[in-house]
């Protein structure tokens, strides 16, 4: 089912098997200001290598919506039929949230993908490539970067954790081989 601005019914997590993904409490509460801090690098970093001076802005404006839109369905797309998904927002933000437990590939998968279509891909067409196409290119891998910041932060956070971990709303455990299963 997809909740569309509306929170994922309560869920039962055992803590005692179930960590907190973001261990450190200082982190977990200060997460959003190293995404913000992230997101104003590749702005700064965009405008110094002239990324944004090409077309209009009605045109900017429609392909950041198109890129935008892109990304939310490829997370979408990873956990579509696992688990319930919402989407919500908090001031310009918006977050998906699944009830599906996700092993360590699939949620590094939900996390990184948009990140590799939506960057790395457009980056690597941008080398081999000149004129219109280069500029949009360039646009669409550093727009959605900016985007991605927490995705990013959450990509290194994933890789960290043990080889056989289970994710579940933002806690982690360590499971044995059946459990993966």
């Amino acid at each position: 089912m997809f909740y569309w601005m509306k929170p994922l019914p309560e869920a039962k997590i055992n803590y005692e098997q179930y960590k907190p993904f973001i261990k450190n409490d200082w982190f977990r509460q200060n997460f959003m200001y190293f995404v913000y801090l992230l997101q104003a690098m590749l702005v700064t970093l965009s405008i110094c290598w002239g990324v944004w001076n090409f077309s209009n802005m009605l045109i900017k404006l429609i392909v950041f919506l198109l890129v935008y839109l892109i990304h939310e369905l490829l997370h979408i797309s990873v956990v579509w039929r696992i688990g319930d998904i919402s989407l919500t927002h908090s001031g310009i933000f918006f977050w998906l949230n699944s009830s599906a437990k996700m092993s360590k590939i699939r949620f590094l998968l939900f996390m990184s993908m948009p990140l590799l279509i939506l960057s790395v891909v457009p980056m690597i067409i941008s080398l081999f490539s000149n004129g219109l196409l280069y500029q949009y290119m360039r646009y669409i891998a550093w727009i959605n970067a900016i985007i991605a910041g927490a995705d990013i932060i959450n990509t290194f956070l994933i890789i960290i954790k043990p080889k056989n971990s289970v994710f579940y709303r933002g806690f982690y455990k360590t499971a044995s081989n059946e459990e993966m299963k």
